[in-house]
């Protein structure tokens, strides 16, 4: 007889004053030793459609999958609920926890679409609560219960793709709210050591350390990498000047461009969604306050702005030299019109697929003396101040002028991008397809 599997998801316990539902995934799976479950996969951590404009940080949810005693269901349940209770901040706006239990030793194909979809664009409770119905899953919620529709897509999302992981230090509690205290050094050093197997761990134009957080959760820092054993090994690198509670390791869909869908054109961009869309450069870039950069794509079916905020650093100063004709392609999220501003793709990546010529005018030079002719003014020629001859028939030579920017893919910067954006240092490192190998021994630990 197979032993029976549960998948327990999880999502949107945390608030913008603290928490984190990766932490409960941390507490539960502790918990779930009393009950001598097998995991079947390291936790998953499911970075969701970061548009989702009432997500409180990264808009991650999570998921365990294991075989179970069926002694100890309810048992289980009752542990699950107990956590998912003490953990979530109910209490603050914007926290709408959800919970969803699955039975079943393979995810139904109709959950696996529901959790692409959830990572792509806006979906709807309705739509979680039917499939929960249909599959007979279990879930609770506070709130507006819209946790139910990322737990669910935790469940369904298993990561069978491109999948990346990654290392979660914990604070202990009465350090939560102080500045995190982790050795730079040690932080510069193992990314250089393990390079390219981790990722995102420092931003070189800043000098500065992006694996800590900065919020009030109760992250002591993440390392992401390609394997579970690497990122484990830049554990072992990375020196913490302050206690560390707990550590996890979790397979995630971070790093891969999960939520980004290619368009079949522009007029058919959704507000809310990530893109990949292909235009002509129709309008030349122009700064706004702040050093923004705006330009415009268009093809067959409609034109749209697309943004280089200033935080995304060098891709804003490819944007810059671009110029109408130029054949790009896009890649970020697309914002919805106001009565102020347009449809608007948020740029995360660029990829110039093909540059028009550039040209520049300039005066000729004297035929008498050499030196360069000045304009007599509009439609009344050329003359020459060196040896005063005029010269009403001769106009501007057209010249072929050289690109400051080339063909292929720009990325923003390290600081700047999503938790789901793939970083180039991944490019070529993605993964077919999951091999189910055994877990690594010690992958979670507590200290007391």
């Amino acid at each position: 007889m197979t032993s029976p599997v549960m998948h327990i998801g999880l999502d949107d316990t945390d608030s913008t004053k603290g928490g984190c539902t990766t932490y409960l995934a941390a507490l539960l799976i502790e918990s779930l030793g009393a009950f001598r479950v097998s995991f079947l996969d390291y936790p998953n951590l499911i970075r969701l459609n970061p548009n989702v404009p009432w997500k409180t940080r990264g808009n991650g949810a999570l998921c365990l999958r294991f075989i179970y005693d069926s002694g100890f269901e309810e048992q289980i349940k009752d542990t699950a609920i107990t956590l998912w209770e003490e953990q979530s901040a109910v209490n603050e706006k914007g926290t709408d926890p959800g919970i969803v239990f699955l039975q079943t030793q393979y995810v139904p194909e109709e959950l696996i679409l529901f959790a692409k979809k959830a990572e792509t664009r806006i979906v709807k409770l309705e739509d979680a609560l039917t499939l929960i119905k249909k599959f007979k899953a279990e879930a609770l919620g506070f709130n507006t219960c819209r946790g139910i529709i990322g737990a669910l897509a935790a469940v369904g999302e298993t990561l069978n793709g491109d999948h990346t992981y990654e290392l979660i230090a914990y604070r202990q509690h009465q350090n939560l709210g102080t500045k995190r205290r982790v050795d730079a050094e040690s932080i510069f050093e193992m990314d250089k050591t393990l390079q390219p197997l981790t990722f995102n761990n420092v931003d070189y134009d800043k000098g500065r350390v992006i694996i800590t957080p900065r919020g009030p959760d109760p992250i002591l820092f993440g390392i992401r990498g390609e394997t579970p054993q690497v990122v484990k090994e830049a554990y072992q690198l990375v020196k913490p000047l302050e206690h560390v509670e707990r550590w996890v390791i979790f397979r995630s869909n971070q790093g891969t461009d999960a939520h980004l869908k290619p368009a079949t054109s522009l007029s058919s961009l959704e507000p809310y969604s990530s893109v990949i869309a292909k235009g002509i450069v129709s309008q030349n870039p122009r700064i706004i306050p702040l050093r923004h950069v705006i330009f415009s794509i268009r093809d067959d079916t409609a034109e749209v702005d697309c943004a280089a905020y200033e935080p995304t650093g060098d891709l804003r100063k490819i944007a810059r030299e671009l110029i109408v004709g130029d054949t790009v392609e896009v890649y970020g999220a697309v914002h919805k019109a106001t009565p102020k501003k347009p449809l608007t793709i948020n740029l995360e990546k660029i990829k110039i697929l093909n540059l028009a010529t550039k040209t520049l005018f300039e005066n000729p030079l004297c035929p008498n003396c050499g030196k360069r002719l000045k304009s007599m003014g509009k439609n009344q020629g050329l003359r020459c101040e060196g040896c005063g001859g005029k010269f009403p028939d001769l106009k501007k030579k057209e010249l072929s002028a050289p690109r400051a920017i080339k063909p292929g893919l720009y990325v923003t910067s390290t600081r700047s991008q999503r938790h789901l954006t793939k970083p180039l240092r991944r490019y070529g490192l993605e993964k077919r397809q999951y091999e189910s190998l055994p877990m690594i021994g010690d992958w979670h630990s507590s200290f007391p």
